[in-house]
């Protein structure tokens, strides 16, 4: 039986150090693994944009073999510094309207197609192709092509929580909807470390180029029970800024056992989440895709190294799988963080099913969705 041929056309960057290229790889992976022919498409629009697989394999720690396409971007976003929104949707477009015309007239057969980008996803449904879109978050463009491909037979869309579908009710049906969560790779948590007193946060320590707000956390830390009993690690980059932060805790905390480590490569962060205890989420509600629409992928990573997990309030927590055993924080309350913090001591880790929170789980129903 011939393997069903998938196209991951998308408008992303790759390799880049970013959650939405993370969970297009993972997806892939996994995709792969459930036997599964995947090729990604995607343009080479950053300077460090690269379709060697051993490169992206080594950025994204995996060893599998898939097929890469890099294809040339002769347009102003990525190019020019600072680009704008109006550059970022004009080439977008100009862009996928050459690249899925090429393929569609091209002799390669797919039969199905995955994307995370509006307007690929515009010109595939338009043609009448089996595709799946992706959608992480909301813009009003996304509700213009939405509510323009609402009735496409072959066009599906998968919402990354109850929250997105919900908002997106009018713009499209729900036969051809299904909500799946990020999830972790199970195979990197099979071996739990000996756990130790620490207190974990894993990500970017800026999002959407604004400062997540790590003194905060530093600051409820230390005024928390946990202070004279744990370590506190902070995991993530840009390097600048956990420069910056590393001088700023030797200034002011520097009696406190706290580790800013920078960015890590996947494998070593994996392991730093494995020994600790406590799991922290930084989000802030400023921002809609941080205060409805994120599922994190750091959340499902602590959740598979059997951690402890606080979180701040906003809607996209609360509506994560086992959101019943988070631990949650008002935001910017430091108080509130500190008192969490505190109740994390007398709490146990959540017992959740790997397969809820699994890719291997996750690429099974995107195989079944394509499929069906």
């Amino acid at each position: 039986m011939n393997q069903k041929k998938i196209c991951y056309l998308t408008y992303q960057s790759f390799p880049a150090e970013t959650a939405n290229s993370q969970q297009t790889i993972s997806n892939i992976i996994h995709l792969t693994r459930n036997n599964r022919d995947v090729k990604l498409i995607f343009p080479l629009r950053e300077k460090n944009s690269s379709d060697s697989i051993e490169k992206i394999k080594k950025v994204y720690n995996f060893n599998e073999n898939f097929s890469i396409q890099g294809v040339s971007h002769n347009y102003p976003f990525g190019k020019v510094n600072n680009s704008s929104k109006a550059l970022f949707h004009i080439s977008h477009y100009l862009w996928a309207k050459k690249i899925t015309k090429k393929i569609l007239s091209s002799t390669e057969h797919f039969d199905y197609f995955i994307t995370r980008s509006d307007w690929v996803f515009y010109f595939l449904s338009k043609n009448n192709r089996s595709v799946a879109f992706e959608i992480h978050q909301i813009s009003k463009i996304r509700k213009l092509i939405l509510l323009a491909r609402r009735n496409a037979p072959n066009s599906k869309l998968i919402f990354l929580n109850e929250i997105l579908q919900r908002q997106l009710k009018n713009y499209n049906s729900l036969e051809n909807s299904i909500v799946l969560h990020n999830g972790v790779d199970m195979s990197s948590f099979e071996n739990l470390s000996n756990k130790q007193k620490e207190i974990v946060f894993v990500g970017s320590l800026k999002r959407f180029n604004k400062d997540r707000n790590l003194r905060f956390l530093i600051e409820a830390f230390n005024i928390s029970d946990l202070v004279s009993t744990h370590k506190l690690k902070i995991i993530g980059g840009p390097q600048k800024s956990a420069e910056e932060l590393r001088d700023y805790v030797s200034k002011k905390y520097s009696e406190l056992s706290i580790e800013i480590n920078g960015r890590l490569s996947r494998f070593d962060a994996i392991e730093r989440i494995k020994s600790a205890e406590i799991g922290v989420l930084l989000n802030e509600g400023s921002n809609d895709h941080s205060k409805y629409y994120t599922s994190p992928l750091k959340y499902f990573e602590y959740l598979a190294g059997n951690l402890k997990i606080i979180a701040s309030d906003v809607p996209a927590h609360k509506c994560l799988p086992y959101s019943k055993d988070i631990l949650f924080y008002k935001d910017g309350h430091t108080d509130s963080l500190k008192d969490a913090l505190n109740k994390s001591l007398a709490i146990k880790v959540t017992d959740f099913k790997k397969n809820d929170i699994s890719l291997d789980m996750r690429a099974k129903k995107i195989i079944s969705f394509l499929e069906n």
